[in-house]
């Protein structure tokens, strides 16, 4: 045999009996239908012929048994009743499980029996002059793997008719999830370039006051500079020389000249400030369009990888026939919606959870014939699949129109397992979401199909770890759905960022339903909720949660909260800080962090710091699963850092005394004049400020004026430090209400001195 042959075949006969699983599920709404049959026929023609010619004779003789009775209905020699559909039906199963196995590398055994089945069904239908037609090899043709499909020859043009119109390209599935990865680093890059960029600009900005300021200053020091010129040739000479001002003698002092040298030397800074301007915004121009690029290569990336819902039916209805063939029920499958796309590896990843969900549907949900008949339920059950997209979700539903969920047994077996005390109040949907307990199953009897304890525990951490979620929705005697709400694609996705402590957490926005505040006071009551759209969200606090201080929100009047849901949870997160959402590059953590609750995932930053991806429902359900007195305490004192805010129009300023005061372990927020300050302080209000004096736009006494005038800001103690040493200087800053006040340069002991007495905290041991 011919390996690169029957790797060939393979490929093709997939593609071939998925096709094939479509026609067939139209047929059996409608036998007559002559188009199904000839589409059947022509599938069946080409598989045969390029099993015969890979050597795969097995398959080639089941592939001519079914195409005989094809034949014989589409020249009226026959029709197909439901008996025969089925047949069909078992007869691609057959075809389908062969195909794997030759893929891989495994022996195929000859259906035999099957075939007589088939050549027993065209016998019994043929009238006694029509014999059923004898086997005969298949017709020579020639092969071209490059520019035709396996068939046979004279079967060419039906052939480039079950093809696509244009020409595809297969490539490894690895290589292109490498490529979208690679993708993924692209933005990263590039959100790094841009922060890095933001920050260039911003300094631009400070280099182009600090030249505007040497500007002035050089200007005041030529003007005192030929003051004094003047003044010095007024006292040497009594008699001046009318004829000639003094400015036009040979009297320049070197310090003239090197003031004049700095005036040339401030407008080549102007000079090279503009050029460094002009640079910047080509280096912005250039950084959009690639970002414009970059963008439009991801997405041609991701949208290679989505795949259409319906490439995994012919599986998902092979998997129902199965389970009803072996429990004697009578089962259709209806599908909604298939048509839409989701990424290769969610599907991939979704598979197994939905053919464990058909199963159960047809083991556990649907009642035997006549349990139906006396329910006056038609025989025939009916399984859905429906598909859908809403906004950056692919919603999926399986529903069955069975008995539903049995939840006094559901409640027996919990007890029974500890899980539930007995006499405990529990909502439904909370018995309902028992079934996703690991191991649990109302079924005493273990078969091969259901029963074994292991499978909707397991759909639901799929479905958990791809950041999608579950809900259950059934009612007794009409059946149950399962609603699974999944991101569309794996890679990128949209995340809020939140922050509690001195960490931000990025969640993704598909289980976040909103955001609120919530006054202070609500926080500590019991069973308190907030109440959103229509439902109640119970209260948490996400530093409790992830096991820190809890949320503080300094600066806020009001406690920021990320609404939560997930199935019938809805939980109202309180936290410092929402900063926004914007869209991230998912990356794994590896199993080690992945089997921690509540982790998600991670992404990377523009800045190039790594951010954990939390799913919060698990988190809200272990605190709520955890008994009262177990449950985590605040503590009385939860560390705090103090917020140090510098005000200086100097850069080095305020790099300087930023390093001292984070060397001892503070946060430092900057700002470069009194302006800047107050805007700053309408987000956060600092512990404490140091504050410069000569600034533009508002100086350091116009701002500390302006703080003690406000409620808000009159409590933050100020520290001036400043080149203005005099006692005038001095005593103007303590009318308006200034703390301390040092000169400079300061010494870093007596700033740090100073700093803790006036935050009343005790100075750490060196």
């Amino acid at each position: 045999m011919d390996s690169e042959l029957i790797e060939i075949f393979v490929e093709e006969a997939g593609d071939l009996l998925d096709h094939s699983d479509g026609l067939l599920a139209r047929l059996a709404e409608d036998p007559g239908d002559r188009e199904n049959v000839v589409g059947l026929q022509r599938d069946l023609h080409t598989i045969k012929g390029g099993a015969r010619m890979a050597g795969l004779m097995a398959i080639g003789e089941l592939g001519h048994a079914m195409e005989s009775l094809l034949e014989a209905v589409a020249g009226s020699r026959s029709e197909l009743d439901r008996e025969g559909v089925e047949l069909l039906q078992r007869g691609f199963d057959r075809l389908h499980a062969m195909v794997t196995r030759i893929g891989r590398q495994r022996a195929i055994a000859p259906s035999e029996e099957l075939i007589a089945e088939f050549e027993a069904r065209v016998s019994r239908d043929a009238s006694p002059e029509q014999a059923a037609p004898e086997p005969v090899a298949a017709p020579t043709r020639i092969l071209d793997p490059l520019s035709a499909p396996i068939g046979d020859a004279d079967s060419g043009e039906d052939d480039i008719s079950v093809r696509a119109p244009q020409e595809q390209v297969r490539i490894r599935a690895d290589l292109l999830d490498r490529l979208v990865n690679y993708a993924g680093e692209v933005a990263i890059y590039r959100a790094r370039l841009e922060q890095q960029l933001g920050a260039f600009r911003s300094a631009m900005g400070e280099m182009e006051q600090t030249n505007t300021r040497l500007r002035d200053q050089l200007r005041r020091l030529d003007i005192e500079t030929e003051a004094q010129i003047i003044a010095r040739y007024q006292r040497e000479s009594d008699t001046p020389d009318a004829a000639f001002d003094p400015l036009e003698l040979d009297r320049f002092s070197t310090l003239q000249q090197l003031s004049r040298a700095l005036a040339e030397s401030a407008a080549d800074m102007n000079s090279l400030q503009g050029t460094l301007d002009d640079l910047t915004r080509q280096y912005e121009t250039l950084l959009t369009q690639q970002s414009r690029v970059s963008s439009e290569l991801q997405e041609g990336l991701m949208r290679t990888r989505m795949v259409p819902f319906d490439a995994l039916l012919p599986r998902l209805r092979r998997v129902v026939r199965q389970a009803a063939a072996e429990t004697g029920k009578q089962v259709q499958l209806r599908l909604d919606g298939a048509q839409g796309e989701l990424d290769r590896n969610v599907l991939e990843r979704m598979t197994a959870p939905l053919e464990h969900m058909l199963r159960n549907a047809v083991v556990h949900g649907l009642e035997d014939p006549g349990a139906r008949r006396k329910a006056k339920k038609p025989e025939d059950g009916e399984v859905r699949i429906t598909v859908r997209r809403e906004g950056s979700e692919v919603v999926l539903q399986v529903a069955d129109d069975g008995r539903g969920l049995d939840r006094g047994g559901i409640r027996r077996r919990a007890e029974e397992r500890g899980l539930v005390k007995p006499g405990a109040v529990l909502s439904d949907g909370a018995l309902d979401a028992l079934i996703f307990e690991s191991g649990f199953t109302t079924t005493d009897e273990v078969s091969r199909l259901a029963g074994r304890g292991v499978g909707m525990d397991v759909v639901a951490s799929e479905v958990r770890q791809l950041g999608g979620t579950l809900e259950i929705a059934t009612r007794k005697g009409q059946g149950t759905t399962f609603t699974l709400r999944l991101p569309q694609t794996l890679a990128v996705t949209q995340a809020v960022f939140v922050q509690i402590g001195d960490t931000s957490f990025a969640v993704p926005i598909a289980s976040v339903r909103g955001v609120g505040r919530i006054e202070r006071e609500a926080m500590g009551k019991p069973g308190a909720v907030y109440a959103y759209g229509g439902e109640e969200y119970a209260l948490h606090d996400l530093g409790l949660l992830v096991g820190q201080a809890p949320a503080r929100a300094e600066g806020h009047l009001q406690m920021p909260l990320l609404l939560v849901g997930a199935g019938d949870l809805r939980a109202a997160v309180a936290v410092d800080q929402i900063l926004g959402n914007r869209e991230i590059v998912v990356k794994p953590v590896g199993p080690q962090v992945a089997s921690i609750p509540g982790i998600f995932g991670a992404t990377i930053m523009g800045d190039g710091s790594v951010r954990v991806i939390l799913d919060v429902a698990p988190l809200v359900r272990r605190q709520a699963a955890l008994p009262q007195d177990a449950a985590p305490a605040q503590p009385d004192e939860p560390r705090q850092v103090p917020l140090v805010m510098v005000v200086d129009d100097s850069v080095t300023m305020r790099k300087v005394t930023g390093r001292v005061l984070e060397r001892h372990n503070f946060e430092v927020v900057t700002a470069r004049d009194g302006i800047d300050a107050i805007e700053r302080m309408d987000e956060r209000v600092p512990d404490l400020m140091l504050l410069d004096i000569e600034m533009p736009r508002m100086d350091g006494y116009e701002l500390a004026t302006h703080m003690k005038a406000d409620a808000r800001l009159r409590d933050v103690p100020i520290v001036m430090i400043t080149s203005r040493t005099g006692e005038k200087h001095r005593q103007r800053a303590f009318q308006i209400g200034v703390e301390r006040y040092l000169g400079k340069p300061y010494q870093e002991t007596e700033l740090i001195d100073n700093v803790y007495d006036l935050l009343g905290k005790e100075q750490p041991d060196e």
